[in-house]
């Protein structure tokens, strides 16, 4: 497929949380035919009464959407958005298959480092499998790399309720090849997303694009999750400043040891994301809501590399070891997560 046209497609989201309801909304209101696989309290809700989303400076729409239980009922897509938290994925990788035509894309668009990020041939680390998000390999065979793009969401969206979706601010994306460079399709999409809304860009380096990402989830999640501090206290206590800063730096050295070019100002970075005001980050809504927190891939994922690479990591491994004890100690990690 050398071009997207902006016609209708048929449009899957799997999850029906935040930054899904936000893709889901945005490509529903352009017309397209977008189906979210659901379950529980959420699919009823969507079923019930459509997906109700607002923005900023726009008043509440409620959106038509198609919900299933079942990704057999949705049959082939053109465009297969997986917007889960990455520790859900492995277990329903497989029952995703139905999903995927010859020609299908699939978009993951989680935080922290996709089970792909060291597949791609001619790539630092080549065939490094990360068993901390993909730990017996089914994600990797539910879904061949050619049908893979790499997908960075800079977005804050929250889901107060089942079928509710508030997008609060930012917004831009970023897709691109896992090989490197910008392809056809990668354009096309590009093109369709921006479209509808949802103002994207074609990298030339997703890898890139998905570390630069993560310098902020590793940093700010799991020091939001021990602290249960918004971004603009960590960044203005003293204290958290240094950490936040040393561990970005640590993050920023371990991905340039892995073949990335990074020419990332730190100060800068944190001082966009003190502009942003009073955000609470991804892991302190699921902790304050109860939910398991996708510690894995934002931190686990990159100490496996730093291991693989003899490269020292002494900031992220503590926070690491902190932030798990905090979650699992909340029943929200590990064995016990979702006990309570």
């Amino acid at each position: 497929m050398n071009q997207i046209s902006t016609q209708a497609r048929h449009i899957g989201i799997v999850g029906a949380g935040a930054i899904s309801g936000h893709f889901a909304a945005r490509l529903a209101l352009a017309g397209h035919r977008v189906s979210i696989l659901a379950r529980g309290a959420t699919l009823h809700a969507l079923d019930a009464s459509g997906l109700r989303y607002t923005c900023p400076n726009e008043a509440e729409r409620v959106v038509p959407v198609e919900a299933y239980a079942h990704s057999a009922d949705m049959g082939h897509q053109d465009l297969v958005v997986i917007a889960l938290k990455s520790h859900t994925l492995p277990g329903i990788a497989a029952s995703l298959t139905p999903l995927i035509g010859p020609d299908t894309i699939v978009l993951p668009v989680g935080n922290g480092l996709p089970w792909w990020y060291f597949l791609a041939p001619g790539q630092p680390l080549e065939g490094l499998r990360l068993a901390s998000v993909d730990p017996d390999g089914d994600i990797e065979r539910a879904f061949a790399l050619e049908h893979v793009l790499g997908g960075s969401v800079m977005a804050s969206c929250s889901s107060p309720a089942p079928g509710v979706v508030h997008h609060h601010s930012g917004g831009n994306i970023v897709i691109g090849e896992p090989c490197g460079g910008v392809s056809a399709r990668a354009n096309g999409w590009a093109q369709l997303l921006s479209a509808a809304g949802l103002p994207t860009s074609a990298s030339e380096d997703i890898r890139r694009d998905l570390w630069i990402k993560l310098l902020g989830n590793a940093c700010a999640n799991p020091l939001s999750l021990i602290t249960q501090a918004s971004t603009d206290r960590l960044i203005d206590d003293s204290g958290t400043h240094a950490l936040f800063a040393n561990l970005m730096k640590e993050c920023l050295a371990l991905g340039r040891c892995a073949g990335l070019s990074l020419d990332i100002d730190i100060a800068q970075r944190m001082e966009r994301t003190r502009r942003l005001g009073a955000i609470k980050t991804s892991m302190l809504q699921d902790l304050e809501a109860g939910r398991h927190v996708e510690l894995d891939a934002i931190l686990g994922a990159p100490l496996e590399c730093a291991k693989q690479l003899e490269f020292a990591a002494p900031l992220m491994q503590m926070v690491f070891a902190l932030a798990r004890l905090r979650a699992a100690q909340a029943g929200l990690y590990g064995e016990h997560a979702g006990a309570r």
